[in-house]
Formats: C-alpha cells, sequence, structure tokens
C-alpha cells in the first residue's frame, strides 16, 4: 500500500492517509468522521459547513467551527431561519466564518427550508438518511478506492435542489456521507476500519 494512503501519527496510531498531523484533524477523523450522528441540528450544521468548504479544504472550516456556531446561533434552524439582510451585513464582517456573501444566503435559506420541513412534520436527517447505500461495498484499501461522487450522492444532491437547498453538489453530498457515516470509507489498515 502507498505511503500516502495511510497515516502513523505521533501516536503510533494508523489511520486514513488524508490525516496529517493536524490536532484538530486527528480529532475530527478519530471521534467524528464516519460515525453516524442523528440530530437534525447536527445535520444541518453539516450542509451548511460542507457547503461553506466548496472550493477549500476541510482543514481550514474546522478551525473555523467555533467561530461558524457562534455566528449561525450553534445551528439551531429556527433561529438561523430568522436571519435578515442586516445579520447578513454582520456576519460579512464576521472574520472568524468564511465571509462569502452566496454562502452566508444559501446557509440562511436552507434553515428556511428545515424548519418547514419540520413544520410538515418531515426531518432533515431522515430525508438524508434515506439515500444511504443499501448494497455493502467492500472496505477501501487505497484512497483511490474511495469514490467522490455515488449513485446515491448525485440522487439527495438532486432531491436536496430541488427543495430549495444551494452548495450541495454529488461530491459535496458524497462528502456529507462520510462526514455523518452513511458510508463508512475508513481504510483497511486504519484504526478505525471496522
Amino acid at each position: 500500500m502507498a505511503r500516502a494512503d495511510l497515516f502513523t501519527g505521533d501516536d503510533g496510531v494508523v489511520r486514513c492517509g488524508w490525516v496529517t498531523s493536524d490536532a484538530e484533524y486527528t480529532r475530527y477523523h478519530d471521534e467524528e468522521w464516519g460515525t453516524p450522528f442523528r440530530l437534525e441540528r447536527d445535520m444541518f450544521e453539516k450542509i451548511c459547513l460542507e457547503g461553506f468548504q466548496a472550493g477549500l479544504s476541510w482543514i481550514t472550516i474546522l478551525r473555523r467551527r467555533s467561530g461558524f456556531r457562534t455566528a449561525f446561533d450553534n445551528f439551531e434552524p429556527l433561529s438561523v431561519a430568522s436571519f435578515d439582510s442586516a445579520r447578513v451585513e454582520t456576519l460579512m464582517q464576521d472574520v472568524g466564518i468564511i465571509r462569502n456573501r452566496a454562502k452566508i444566503e444559501s446557509c440562511i435559506a436552507s434553515a428556511r427550508i428545515v424548519v418547514d420541513m419540520l413544520e410538515r412534520g418531515e426531518s432533515l436527517v431522515d430525508l438524508v438518511w434515506s439515500f444511504a447505500p443499501t448494497a455493502d461495498r467492500p472496505r477501501p484499501t487505497t484512497l483511490a478506492d474511495v469514490p467522490a461522487v455515488t449513485a446515491e450522492s448525485e440522487a439527495l444532491s438532486a432531491e436536496l435542489r430541488r427543495r430549495g437547498f444551494r452548495f450541495v453538489g454529488a461530491t459535496t453530498m458524497y462528502a456529507l456521507m462520510q462526514s455523518e457515516g452513511l458510508v463508512d470509507d475508513h481504510l483497511v489498515g486504519c484504526h478505525r476500519a471496522g
């Protein structure tokens, strides 16, 4: 296996090769990535953060996560749905987040969609999980074995777009599926591989 496919940290633990010696990346990989979370707030946060990540590295988002949580009222959909144009302007000045107007407005619009869903008795978590792959595929052994897009992520992307979500392309939605544990892409040899 190529050296880049697995990474051995200073602690001697073998992890997926995308993990570096960065403590935040290590924590994210070990405690969060690939672990199923089933809370509406968590799913809303991840959809927003994945959207903010578009065009950037995930570590950039992780390092600003605390700032995002403060700026977006801990990603409580009802609160974020109430943000107005004045709040958008305040967020555009917040150095603790990615100051991209389209992404900020997308997060607010997404909150409104989530609130509407909840009021109709729908769940964002249930919607996303309804696109989880049903067939088991072999655990990836190299980073090259991990897809960027799947039929399920394309279908999830299409459904979210149909509902009005933005920054939810198929590649972004596959990253969400990995993050939220809909798929388990920990490589063979990683200490998290089951």
